[in-house]
């Protein structure tokens, strides 16, 4: 059984494009919610907790992370 050389794959530029994106978007929401301690760093300590987990669980809804991957695999952003 012999490999069709018309069927060789190229890879995408879109996985590595993808995974920069990915990188990226996540150390800016890391910046933005640093730059934020000064003011939740004010709070008391019983606030502040809730506050940081809020924070570390809505950036999964926020960034577009589902759709960054679709495009990734197929192309399209739907």
């Amino acid at each position: 059984m012999s490999i069709d050389p018309r069927h060789y794959h190229q890879p995408s530029w879109r996985k590595p494009a993808g995974i920069l994106a990915i990188m990226l978007l996540i150390t800016l929401w890391a910046v933005m919610v640093a730059s934020l301690s000064g003011l939740i760093g004010a709070l008391p300590v019983w606030a502040q907790v809730p506050v940081y987990i809020f924070l570390g669980i809505i950036w999964i809804w926020i960034l577009p992370l589902k759709r960054l991957l679709a495009w990734m695999e197929t192309g399209r952003w739907k």
